[in-house]
């Protein structure tokens, strides 16, 4: 019983996501939902409570397939040049259709900001990843204040500012990370 509630849930958001790529978000809604996945309305509140919270579900899966993706994309050797293509691809996914799902959670921000914190902790763990693989970063600047953890949300924080920002360009940024670890 389970597996067919999980495949119903799956139906559901593939539709929802099927509107909003095709239709545009504000097409999606609980009775297109339930058209185009062939069931009743009703069926939707099943597993929904509301549109917001299947937009809030679609910019979930939409970040964990993307920070999935991104991982693939980084190529750089160095730590930096690592940032900055961390920084553009994620620039480009919120240009995208990002960018127009998390505006659409205008009634479940503080939902939506909780569990964005599960994204950003994956993020910091790839950023200390990369910092690890970069033997140029100096060893010695790491103590019981500045942590690789503390650093790696440090620069999360401000990349996720940075982005909110719409900022085109982050070489100020990449400066003061250079200066910090090299």
């Amino acid at each position: 019983m389970r597996r067919k509630d999980d495949t119903m849930r799956d139906t559901l958001l593939n539709s929802a996501r099927d509107i909003a790529d095709t239709e545009g978000i504000d097409a999606v809604n609980i009775r297109s939902i339930a058209k185009r996945a062939g069931i009743a309305s009703g069926t939707v509140y099943n597993y929904f409570l509301s549109k917001d919270e299947i937009l809030l579900a679609l910019t979930e899966e939409y970040w964990k397939q993307t920070l999935l993706e991104m991982k693939t994309k980084i190529t750089s050797d160095s730590f930096c040049g690592q940032l900055e293509e961390i920084y553009s691809f994620l620039k480009g996914r919120i240009e995208q259709s990002a960018g127009k799902l998390m505006n659409s959670l205008r009634n479940v921000e503080t939902a939506g900001q909780i569990r964005m914190i599960s994204m950003q902790t994956e993020l910091e763990t790839a950023i200390i990843q990369s910092m690890e693989q970069d033997a140029e970063i100096r060893k010695d600047i790491w103590d019981e204040t500045l942590t690789k953890e503390k650093f790696a949300h440090f620069i999360t924080m401000n990349i996720t500012m940075l982005l909110k920002a719409r900022v085109p360009d982050i070489t100020f940024f990449i400066i003061i990370v250079k200066r910090t670890i090299y």
